[in-house]
This record gives structure tokens, C-alpha cells and sequence, in this order.
């Protein structure tokens, strides 16, 4: 009965706490569920808690269980548990998961963590099998050999060339900001290693008009991140970063990408003004983007649809260097899935936290107060954070 009372209450502010990240790698040498507890023991160091403390849990939909993390850490009283199914969108969602818990007061500390051995055990080519329609997809489209995202994605970024002239250059220059900034990164998988635009466009084709350095990487790694109510963020080890406004989005169909009436509606093109209004802000108030990247034009196109630019604007915007750490709106400091790792998303959620507590070294975006953080998922959900930094000095 205690829990009636509580969500009758007024809803409490939820800030991020903690964060933690394994090294990203195309060979853990780990099991995923050490992954876990790795991220996690990181993120609750972060904020200054005892894992135990912990009484929600937020998986990912492809790896370890909440049931797994409630072992692991013999926690003692878990009240919440929930997963997103929405593929890449997940890490947003998720996040939105751990807000309703905790403004409803079904928990304290929700811990919302990805981890995976994309790149050695569980491929994107094991993956697909887990997304809608599987019955459209193996009768339809696999017999004709489109059975991966590259393939299905590659559509709407040759149907956007087709209509707004968006050409090679604009993707590569995308491939290329996200290479650059990894170079800032130490943990970046692709740090050390450069990228020209000649190597660019000398990279193999994959699915036209995407090359091999369109898309994302496959990683072996885990993160996680920690959130709780302001007034118990207050007391915590590391700066608390706000989350203003969270939501996620739905394409015209779940399951069929092909032939939806607006081809370049995803769920981000829905959410995200319900997101910018729900925390008081418009696009232009944003220092910094986390987009999720897993292609290079997808960054263009959430550009688009979040209302950062024009929908046809995006391949002009990125070649005006507005996404560049020196730009209007720098993305992905860290180097996105493109460059640092892919871990669903969650290390954007990550970087968003280090950046508005001015953690970012030499990737730092100057004066960075609020961040955008975006999901997509499956054939076209979408999600969105908006986060705000607090200016209390911490580590992470």
C-alpha cells in the first residue's frame, strides 16, 4: 500500500548519477554478463553508491536479464523492472523507463545498462532475427537477398538523394567528423586510426550508395548508467546531469519500411517536439547532440527529423561543419558507433552525462549546458533525451 501513496505524490526531478563504461573492443575475452557487472560497479562507483542500493533494473532487450543483475549483485529488494524493445532505441527508452519508476516512486536507484559481444559472439546478422515481421522478411525480402539493415536503410538514403540531391560527399563527411572525433578519444575503438576522404570513397560498397565506412562498428563492451530522484542526487559522489524531458516514437508501421506513405518519417519525426516542449526548449537551445549513428546518413536524417535542420537540409548542414566540435551543433564528441563503439546507444547516454560535466577532455564542447541524446531502432522507432548539466564539479 506504501507504493499508492507515493505515486500520488508530487513527481520528483530525475537527474543521472552515475555512469560506467568497459573498454570497447572487437574481442572481450568476457562473457557478457561480466560485461554487466563491470559497467555497473563502475556506475554506482561513479555516483557513490553500493550496488546493492540499487532497486531497479533497465536491460537491454538483447543481452543480460534484470534476473541476471539481481544475481549478480545479490541485490536485496528489487521493486522495478522493466525492457524496451525497440532495438537501437532502447537506450533512450530505456532512460524513459527508469524516469516513470522513479517519479512514481516504484524505486530510488534504476540502473539502465547495454551488454554485448556484438563484434565476437551475436553479429548484426544474428541480430535482425529479433526485429518485427519476421514472416514479411523471410518471405519477401531475404529470397531476394535484402536481409540486413544496410540494405533496408540504404532505400531511404537513395530515396534522399533522389528528392533533395543529397550526395556521397555530405555521408562522407559525416564518416569522417565522427573519425575525427574519435581521434580526441582514447577509448575510441578507431582513435589512432584517421580517415581521409579518399579512403573514404575507396572503402568497398556494402548496400549502394552505402560504403563500408557508412556504417557502424560491432563491438564487445557493456555501459551503464545510474539515475535517482534530485533530492537524493544531491548527496551524490559525481555531478548529477538533469533529465529535462525523455519520449519515444513510432514509424507509420513497425514492420515494413518500404512502403509507408512518407518514407522518411521515423518515430524520432513524432517525439521529438513532444521532447523539445516538454522541456522548454526549442532545437537552437541544444550545445551538443548525441545522434545515433548507425549509418552515416541516419545522422543526417535525424538531423532532419528532429527539427535540427530542414527536412533536405541535413546533407548541407553537415557539410557546412556545423556537426564539427567547432560547429553549431556539435555530434558524437566521442565518435559515435561510427568511430568510438557501438553499444546501442548507451555510450551516447554516457557521453552526454561526461560532457555536461565538462569531462570531456580534449573533446570537450566549450560551455556545453544541454544535451540531446537520440534512439533508432528497429525500422524507424525513435527516442529522445533531453539533458541538462547542473555545474557541480564531479568525475566520472
Amino acid at each position: 500500500m506504501a507504493n499508492i501513496s507515493d505515486r500520488s505524490s508530487p513527481r520528483s526531478p530525475v537527474c543521472v548519477v552515475g555512469v560506467g563504461q568497459t573498454d570497447l573492443s572487437s574481442r572481450s575475452g568476457r562473457s557478457t554478463t561480466r560485461l554487466a557487472f563491470e559497467a555497473i560497479t563502475l556506475a554506482a562507483r561513479d555516483a557513490g553508491i553500493d550496488p546493492q542500493d540499487i532497486d531497479g533494473v533497465v536491460p537491454y532487450p538483447d543481452g543480460p536479464s534484470a534476473e541476471d543483475v539481481i544475481s549478480m549483485f545479490q541485490l536485496p529488494d528489487v521493486r522495478f523492472t522493466a525492457t524496451p524493445h525497440m532495438g537501437g532505441a532502447s537506450n533512450a527508452a530505456g532512460v524513459r523507463l527508469a524516469q516513470i519508476a522513479l517519479e512514481t516512486g516504484e524505486a530510488r536507484y534504476v540502473v539502465v545498462f547495454v551488454a554485448r559481444n556484438g563484434r565476437s559472439e551475436t553479429p548484426i546478422s544474428h541480430r535482425v532475427h529479433g526485429l518485427a515481421g519476421q514472416r514479411l522478411r523471410s518471405a519477401l525480402e531475404q529470397v531476394h537477398g535484402m536481409d540486413t539493415p544496410a540494405q533496408w536503410y540504404s532505400l531511404v538514403c537513395r530515396r534522399h538523394m533522389h528528392e533533395f540531391g543529397t550526395d556521397r560527399k555530405a555521408l562522407g563527411t559525416v564518416a569522417l567528423t565522427m573519425r575525427a572525433h574519435a581521434q580526441l578519444n582514447p577509448a575510441a575503438q578507431m582513435h589512432g586510426r584517421p580517415l581521409t576522404m579518399e579512403q573514404y570513397l575507396a572503402s568497398p560498397v556494402i548496400a549502394d550508395p552505402y560504403l563500408l565506412l557508412d556504417c557502424c562498428l560491432e563491438t564487445d563492451g557493456a555501459a551503464a548508467v545510474i539515475l535517482t530522484t534530485a533530492d537524493r542526487a544531491a548527496d551524490s559522489a559525481s555531478s548529477p546531469v538533469a533529465l529535462r524531458a525523455s519520449g519515444e516514437g513510432h514509424a507509420q508501421s513497425p514492420d515494413d519500411l518500404a512502403n509507408r506513405v512518407d518514407v522518411f518519417e521515423t518515430g524520432l519525426t513524432k517525439v521529438a517536439p513532444r521532447v523539445f516542449a516538454a522541456a522548454g526548449v526549442e532545437p537552437c537551445d541544444i550545445d551538443v547532440a548525441m545522434i545515433y549513428d548507425c549509418f552515416t546518413f541516419e545522422v543526417i536524417q535525424q538531423l532532419e527529423e528532429a527539427g535540427f535542420c530542414g527536412r533536405g537540409e541535413g546533407g548541407d548542414f553537415v557539410l557546412d561543419g556545423h556537426i564539427g566540435l567547432d560547429g553549431s551543433l556539435p555530434v558524437n564528441p566521442h565518435g559515435g558507433l561510427l568511430s568510438e563503439g557501438h553499444l546501442a546507444g548507451m555510450n551516447h547516454v554516457v557521453e552526454a552525462v561526461r560532457q555536461l560535466r565538462g569531462l570531456g577532455g580534449a573533446r570537450q564542447v566549450a560551455g556545453a549546458r544541454l544535451a540531446a541524446v537520440t534512439g533508432w531502432g528497429g525500422l524507424g522507432d525513435g527516442s529522445m533525451l533531453i539533458l541538462e548539466g547542473t555545474n557541480r564539479q564531479g568525475g566520472a
